[in-house]
Formats: C-alpha cells, sequence, structure tokens
C-alpha cells in the first residue's frame, strides 16, 4: 500500500501535498470592508495530506478541523474517532452550524462556524448512552429548502450496538439532553449506514426516504435497499418497501451486468425488527447488495431528483463470489413519475470488472450527487489484488451525463506517516462529502472528512470526548475535516 498509482506519481510534481504548503486564502460573498463573509482558509494545526491528479491541480484543500485542534469557545472539545456523515446550516447571523456523526464515539457532535467559515465551538448532541453504543454511520439533513419540513438530521445505527435503525436528530438540540435519542420505527430496523429524503419536487406532497442497509452476510449478499414512503413530513404513518430485480434471471447482484437497465419494482414490507424484515424481505425476492453503504440523489429539476445513487462497498469472502461485488459498485435507481415503487436500475461503474473503467475500485464507501456529478469516496477493504488497486483511500468524479470517471485525489498516508499523522499499514477513509457551494456562497465547494485510521496521540491517550464516550478505550484514532474548493457541481 506504499506505492502510489502512475498517475499521482506524476501529480507529485504538480501538487504534491495538498495543502502542507500554505494554500492562498479564497475570500467569499460578503459586504465588503472588514466584514468579508466566507473566507476559506486553513484552520487545523493538521495539514491535509493529499496527492491531487493533475487534471485537478487547481482544486484548493483547506484542513479546517482535526482531533488534535482546540477551539476556543470550547477547549475541552474533542473531535472524535472515526467522523462520518454531516449537514451543514447557515444560521440567520451569517454563522454555520455543522452536524456531523463520530461514529466509533457512538455519538453526534455540533460544531459552530463564525461568519467567515472558522470553527469556534463543539459540543456533543447525541452520546454513546443515547445510542447504546451503535455506531452513527452517514448522515443526511432535511430541511425546507429541499424536503418542504425540518430541519432535522437523519442518521443510521449500523454497527456495535443495538439500536440499528434510523435516528432523527433536532439540529438544535439541548446538550442537556443528550443522553436520550429519538428514533424512526416507521422506517425499520437494519444494519443502517444511511436514510436519505428525496427533494420535495420529485413526488410533489410525498415524503419518499431510501435507508441504506449495511448488512455484511458473507453468504448471501443481504443488503437491501429500503424506501419509505408518506405525506409529506410524515415520518410514522407511511408504508415501508425494499428493492426488487424484477427482469427474469437477475437472482444477484453480479447478475446484472455494467451499463445495462433492469426492471425493478419496491415491495412492500410488513415487519420492522432486524430479524423479521431481513427475512421478510429475502422471502419476497428482494434483491441482496454486497454490504449497501451510501446513498444520494440528484439535484436539479424533479426528474432528477428521482434519480438515485448508491455505493456498494463489496465483500472478498469465497461464499460471495458470483452473487455480491467483491471491489465493489456504483448503481443508478430512476424512480417511475407516476409511481415511486416502481423503477429501473443500472450498475453503473463495476470494480469487478478488471479491464473496465473503475478498475481502480478498492471499496466505495461514500457517494455525494450534485447536478452533473457524483462523487465517490474510497475506505479500502484491504486487499489490492491488482496494480490498478494497490493505492491509499481515492477520491473519484463519476459524469452523470457522459459516464466518464476521473480519479481526483489519493490520501498521501506516506507522507503524513513522516509527519506523525498515522502510518502506512491502516487505510484512512475518505467519507462525509457534501455539497455546500450554496450555504457558503461559493461555486463548486465541497466538505469533506478522513477517517485517519493509525493516527492516535503520542502521549498513549485517545480522541474520544469523554461527553461523547466515556470508553476512551473504545477508539482511539483521529478525523479531519476540510474544505474542497474547485470541484465542478
Amino acid at each position: 500500500m506504499k506505492k502510489l498509482n502512475n498517475f499521482l506519481l506524476l501529480a507529485a510534481g504538480v501538487a504534491s501535498m495538498a495543502s502542507c504548503e500554505k494554500l492562498d486564502d479564497f475570500v467569499g460573498g460578503g459586504n465588503g470592508g472588514e466584514d468579508k463573509g466566507v473566507v476559506l482558509k486553513n484552520h487545523s494545526d493538521t495539514p491535509a495530506y493529499f496527492n491531487l491528479a493533475p487534471e485537478f491541480s487547481n482544486v484548493k484543500i483547506y484542513s479546517i478541523l482535526s482531533s488534535g485542534d482546540m477551539l476556543p469557545e470550547s477547549p475541552d472539545f474533542v473531535y472524535g474517532s472515526m467522523a462520518d456523515g454531516a449537514g451543514l446550516l447557515k444560521e440567520a447571523d451569517d454563522s454555520f452550524t455543522l452536524i456531523n456523526n463520530i461514529e466509533a464515539d457512538y455519538s453526534i457532535a455540533r460544531i459552530k462556524f463564525d461568519k467567515s467559515f472558522k470553527p469556534v465551538k463543539g459540543e456533543y448532541i447525541l452520546n454513546a448512552q443515547a445510542t447504546a453504543n451503535t455506531a452513527q454511520c452517514s448522515g443526511s439533513l432535511i430541511t425546507p429548502e429541499e424536503h418542504g419540513f425540518g430541519p432535522m438530521y437523519l442518521s443510521g445505527g449500523e454497527w456495535g450496538g443495538s439500536l440499528k435503525g434510523v435516528f432523527s436528530t433536532d439540529p438544535y438540540k439541548s446538550t442537556t439532553n443528550a443522553s436520550v435519542a429519538s428514533m424512526l420505527p416507521a422506517l425499520g430496523q437494519w444494519s443502517t449506514e444511511n436514510a436519505v429524503a428525496i427533494g420535495k419536487d420529485a413526488f410533489p406532497g410525498k415524503t419518499v426516504i431510501f435507508i441504506g442497509d449495511d448488512n455484511s452476510n458473507n453468504e448471501v449478499p443481504s443488503g437491501q435497499l429500503g424506501m419509505y414512503v408518506a405525506e409529506q413530513g410524515d415520518l410514522n404513518n407511511g408504508k415501508l418497501y425494499t428493492l426488487k430485480v424484477t427482469t427474469e434471471g437477475i437472482n444477484y447482484e453480479m447478475d446484472m451486468v455494467e451499463g445495462e437497465t433492469y426492471e425493478a419494482e419496491f415491495v412492500e414490507m410488513e415487519e420492522r425488527a432486524i430479524d423479521l424484515l431481513d427475512a421478510e424481505a429475502k422471502e419476497k425476492g428482494a434483491m441482496g447488495f454486497s454490504r449497501l453503504e451510501d446513498i444520494d440523489w440528484r439535484r436539479g429539476v424533479a426528474a432528477n431528483q428521482r434519480e438515485l445513487y448508491m455505493a456498494v462497498t463489496g465483500r472478498k469472502k469465497d461464499g460471495l463470489v458470483g452473487k455480491g461485488t467483491l471491489y465493489g459498485r456504483v448503481y443508478k435507481v430512476i424512480l417511475s413519475k407516476d409511481d415511486p415503487t416502481k423503477a429501473t436500475i443500472s450498475c453503473v461503474l463495476d470494480g469487478d470488472k478488471l479491464d473496465g473503467k473503475a478498475k481502480a475500485f478498492h471499496s466505495p464507501d461514500n457517494i455525494v450527487v450534485s447536478k452533473n456529478f457524483a462523487y465517490i469516496q474510497e475506505d479500502p477493504n484491504g486487499y489490492p489484488d491488482t496494480p490498478e488497486k494497490s493505492h491509499f483511500a481515492q477520491l473519484y468524479q463519476y459524469n452523470l451525463n457522459t459516464g466518464e470517471l476521473k480519479t481526483v485525489l489519493e490520501c498521501d498516508q506516506n507522507s503524513a506517516s513522516l509527519n506523525g499523522v498515522g502510518n502506512t499499514e491502516k487505510n484512512w477513509e475518505i467519507t462525509g462529502m457534501i455539497d455546500v457551494s450554496d450555504a457558503l456562497g461559493i461555486d463548486d465547494t465541497f466538505i469533506m472528512i478522513t477517517q485517519n485510521h493509525g493516527w492516535e496521540p503520542a502521549d498513549g491517550s485517545a480522541f474520544t470526548d469523554p461527553f461523547a464516550n466515556p470508553d476512551a478505550n473504545s477508539r482511539k484514532e483521529g478525523s479531519q475535516l476540510f474544505v474542497i474548493k474547485g470541484l465542478s457541481n
């Protein structure tokens, strides 16, 4: 894993160490004078360690916050272990609020930014007691602008504890109530990676939420795509479905060939408990995926909002060969205009096709979708079986209009390890990427997070806030938060 891809070796002369050197500040919109509004600049003491592909050498990466930093208004706050899904809100006073899952601390943090987008305060609004030590993985915001109600933050309870379902958290929840969680039983129990509500224009008057099931069965692909449908804003009385591919001869996900389109439908589920729901879905012929990780929907007009993309990370087990993806895939699901239970599905990127355009895929784990592009983030599972897959975590750009796939960057763990930030033996994960262009008022701007596996405090302590998780021995490794400027959306 110490060997970089050829394109990254070329990139080293162009953009090695994306922000180990201080980048130029970028000033966004404001009122002029001293009030310049958002000013993108490095705020963290920990640099950003990435190698950019030559084609993306104009992209700027700013290191905003890391587990090693201290925030001025909350000096005891620790940006904890394995930060993951996130959502950003702009406040009436032009400050910003980031809601951020801290996966390995089983908690959710709220981080405040001033008008310039400098982080100034952090606190925990949901802790490990509230989640019963259940990992909070990917997350998504529901807002009045996009969904017709909210704001509300959805997160998935995936591994570790017993609350494997969908959590609903008020972004303005009091920290004094951090030990109390609110869940949405109507959306079912799964090994929940994420729950994502699509745009309000997709089906006017309806709320449609998709649930990703990160089931890691080693014999039968069992990660299902759930769908909840109700009247707008109703999260308690709707119907629950799972995806079934109806084209004859398609029994497993690997029966679907990259580039081909298949008929599908969502079949209604009666059960809600995790084991019963899984059994019912299989009995009714639901399609199982090999660890369905993240989900997002295309922005833009109503037809775009009915276009769903999902990253399936894959799992290399003998029992899954020929059934579930080993190296990872990205699928597109298009919902019928008149009925969300009618759909088509196609595999648009297949990491198991070793001579295909996604031949470098090594466990695509997270995905964010804008109007024209999807950005796919990796969490390498540790089996670099081909030269193309022998790399650290990469970020890919997929053109939704042309199908072109490009590699944007790769984590530079070689440089990081030389500077005491982790090692080269444990692969970092790229995650939590969201489009913040509208919120910040700066075009082509994203937030991105890394889980810096292997990076622990030099004094032997843990990057864990005791207000999030009193068990500091749960996970010790740190996280980083970045802003990326210059990626098209």
